[in-house]
């Protein structure tokens, strides 16, 4: 690359001083030559912004009033950014050298790539992929996300089976390299998500516009995951379960049946979760369907916003629970891969 296009980190930040302690030095040290720090703060009430000024003085600090959440918090911070891309970093994010380079390069080189991701590791376990993210994301025809190198909560170890750059259909909020162009033309995340699978909704519209979604192998950062929110929280519970019927009824090909499917499928897992004990995490299930109802008519006015198509590629099409508790399949190569398209 002869000329750098500019390039905006922005870590969200939320009482996170002790990540950001942590981490931020790896950031900081990156060697890409036309690059700006950002720190968005959504209302934090712990040392981390007085930590920021202290010894990151020329990092940029834009502070939110209040917590507005992942999604809209992103979308505050970043309306007052410009830049040629935006790099969407969790602030529990370990970088390698040269991790950006690679991903400009790839998005340069085609622009309908709107946004891509670098390889997720495990930063508790480097020879591991990270559950969020791993090798790129990929949906089932029921709105399940799932990743080469993780599906479900079964995370494979990196022996360089996905060490090939490819288009996913969608790529990890942890580490989210986009166009400031293409998040504008969408409008960002979805606000009422407030947190978890804004990435995934944000990626499918972009689909629908006929864009792309990349991973880049030749860039690897690691995660450690759960910074905000640890997976046994219910209120992740709530919003997971809450937020993929968003996702579905605002992109799906055929919503209401999917709905409908899921709908099922959700009432088994709230069954495992009361039969296991986590009595939290089951009511969690039952709370994301009355919210969804309550929000259907608010959801359904927004699929119509970005128009068609709703056929989009990359989706698995069958059943990811089914492939993985009943086929055994625990490995994204064990997929059929005709049933990808």
């Amino acid at each position: 690359m002869h000329k750098y296009p500019s390039v905006a980190i922005a870590i969200l930040n939320w009482n996170g001083r002790f990540h950001l302690e942590s981490f931020l030095p790896s950031v900081y040290n990156s060697t890409y030559p036309n690059l700006e720090f950002i720190i968005g703060d959504n209302g934090s009430t712990d040392d981390s912004i007085e930590f920021i000024k202290t010894n990151y003085p020329l990092i940029r600090i834009i502070e939110n009033d209040t917590n507005y959440g992942f999604a809209e918090g992103y979308n505050r911070v970043l309306e007052k950014v410009e830049a040629d891309y935006f790099i969407l970093l969790n602030s529990d994010v370990e970088v390698t050298d040269n991790w950006i380079e690679p991903m400009i390069e790839a998005m340069e080189a085609d622009p309908m790539i709107a946004a891509a991701q670098p390889k997720i590791r495990s930063w508790s376990l480097k020879t591991s992929f990270e559950h969020a993210g791993a090798a790129g994301g990929f949906i089932d025809l029921y709105g399940y996300p799932f990743c080469r190198g993780r599906i479900m909560d079964t995370v494979e170890l990196d022996t360089g089976q996905y060490d090939d750059s490819q288009e996913v259909f969608w790529a990890t909020g942890a580490a989210l390299f986009i166009r400031k162009d293409c998040w504008k033309e969408v409008g960002g995340f979805d606000p009422d998500f407030f947190a978890h699978m804004e990435e995934i909704d944000l990626c499918w519209r972009l689909k629908r516009k006929k864009y792309k979604i990349w991973y880049c192998s030749e860039s690897e950062v690691y995660h450690v995951g759960g910074g905000t929110l640890d997976k046994t929280n219910p209120q992740k519970t709530f919003l997971n379960f809450r937020n993929n019927l968003f996702m579905i009824l605002k992109n799906a090909r055929f919503p209401k049946t999917t709905i409908f499917i899921r709908l099922w499928l959700d009432l088994i897992a709230l069954l495992r979760f009361a039969v296991s004990g986590k009595f939290g995490d089951a009511r969690a299930v039952s709370k994301a369907h009355v919210d969804f109802f309550r929000n259907y008519s608010k959801m359904k006015k927004k699929r119509s916003e970005i128009g068609d198509p709703f056929k989009v590629s990359e989706i698995y099409r069958g059943l990811i629970v089914w492939a993985f508790f009943v086929q055994g399949k625990k490995r994204f190569h064990d997929l059929d891969k005709r049933k990808f398209s």
